[in-house]
């Protein structure tokens, strides 16, 4: 099938089922979306039983889209300047200590602590594998996934502090996760040696190096934006800015990612503020959140139909690894929450359940899939594939629909305490 043909069936499928849960599910669009999808691949992969040619030919259209070029390359930087956009800045600085921790501090600590359990946990499965892979699954699995995130905490009904928290950790620790994960698969593939001058280096340039550019390309856009007033062209600066900036930045070695949240924190705030009319923002608002709310569908789609590709190498073994993996993942999960909120007390208040909220909270998504994918084959791919897809799966349907009675149920429990 031809590029085109491949989009075009990705869209019916996304539109059907979007239907379908819209008229009867009625659940968030991105989790209704990925398990009517998984219910899909599933009675495929029944049918295929029977019939096998149905089976192989869903196979191979699915087999077709590479997902972790498609989100890595194609969605992500829309997601993320779409999820950025809306952030509150003022919002965000009032909790930037926490979230610069999370997303840094948090993100290390969970790679090493789920690394380190993984590497001790395999060999009971009759597992042997480096330590060095065990720590490039921590890596791609720590990241919380900002698209993920920020489709569903919108209709989880979350505090604003709360939500602000979980929303600037999940977009900045995403660009931080994969330097980490480029990090140690430089040193797994042996590209580099394990010297701490290389990961400094592609550290200072991915991660800083990529936000300075995108406040750079953001304050071009900007500058443009203030210089007219016509709605049209001011959408196609945007779309421009996204498109291109992204581009340059993969060019450069930069960090899209981070670049693109930068730039879409300053256009949605300085940029909505003193650069543009009242009919500009509400045309710009409304086509960054179709553009969110398509991609979503489409990524959320494809989540679940992957299952057609890695169903045939799931055991009753790696099914009974992937539950262990999700007890170990949230334990890790809250171990690298408690360190950045036990630095910060003694300077600030934290309301009751903090931590017990920013666990569940922190959701895996797409990239994680998409990281898990990147890995070689003689990195453990198969399995740490599996263990990624059901972690991932988990994260959004179970803990994706509970967040919300979570966080009524800590309401009730106790009372939040106003921060100093």
């Amino acid at each position: 099938m031809s590029f085109f043909e491949l989009i075009a069936v990705l869209f019916v499928i996304a539109a059907v089922l979007g239907y379908l849960n819209i008229r009867y599910l009625k659940l968030p669009t991105t989790i209704g979306i990925m398990l009517m999808s998984l219910v899909v691949s599933f009675i495929l992969i029944v049918v295929g039983m029977f019939v096998p040619s149905i089976e192989q030919f869903a196979e191979s259209i699915i087999g077709q889209i590479d997902f972790s070029d498609v989100l890595l390359e194609v969605m992500l930087s829309y997601l993320l300047f779409a999820g950025a956009l809306h952030v509150d800045l003022s919002d965000l600085a009032k909790q930037k200590w926490v979230i610069a921790l999370m997303a840094t501090v948090g993100v290390v600590l969970s790679t090493a602590l789920i690394g380190t359990a993984t590497y001790f946990l395999l060999p009971l499965f009759g597992i042997e594998t480096k330590f060095i892979y065990c720590l490039l699954f921590g890596a791609l699995i720590s990241p919380t996934d900002p698209v993920a995130v920020l489709g569903i905490l919108k209709k989880a009904g979350v505090g604003k502090e709360l939500e602000t928290k979980i929303t600037g950790e999940s977009l900045f620790n995403d660009g931080v996760g994969v330097v980490v994960f480029l990090a140690l698969l430089s040193i797994a593939t042996g590209d580099h040696g394990v010297s701490a001058g290389h990961i400094t280096e592609l550290f200072l340039v991915e991660v800083l190096g990529g936000m300075a550019f995108g406040a750079v390309i953001g304050f071009l856009s900007y500058y443009l934006l203030r210089n007219i007033d016509n709605y049209q062209v001011e959408v196609l600066i945007t779309l421009a800015l996204v498109t291109g900036g992204y581009a340059l930045a993969s060019h450069w070695h930069l960090s899209g990612p981070l670049a693109m949240v930068v730039a879409g924190l300053m256009i949605g705030n300085h940029g909505r503020l003193l650069a543009m009319s009242d009919t500009t923002r509400e045309h710009l608002d409304l086509f960054w959140e179709l553009v969110d709310e398509i991609l979503n569908a489409l990524l959320f789609a494809l989540i679940g139909l992957e299952l057609l590709i890695i169903s045939n190498q799931f055991t009753i073994q790696t099914f009974l690894l992937g539950l262990i993996m999700i007890v170990v993942t949230l334990a890790c999960r809250a171990a690298a929450v408690s360190v950045p909120v036990s630095i910060l007390k003694p300077f600030r208040s934290f309301s009751g359940g903090t931590i017990k909220m920013l666990t569940w909270g922190g959701l895996r998504g797409g990239i994680s899939v998409a990281l898990a994918l990147a890995l070689p084959e003689e990195a453990g791919r198969g399995l740490f594939l599996k263990l990624t897809y059901m972690i991932v799966i988990f994260s959004i349907a179970v803990q994706g629909l509970s967040v919300g009675k979570l966080y009524r149920s800590t309401l009730k429990e106790s009372k939040p305490v106003t921060e100093k």
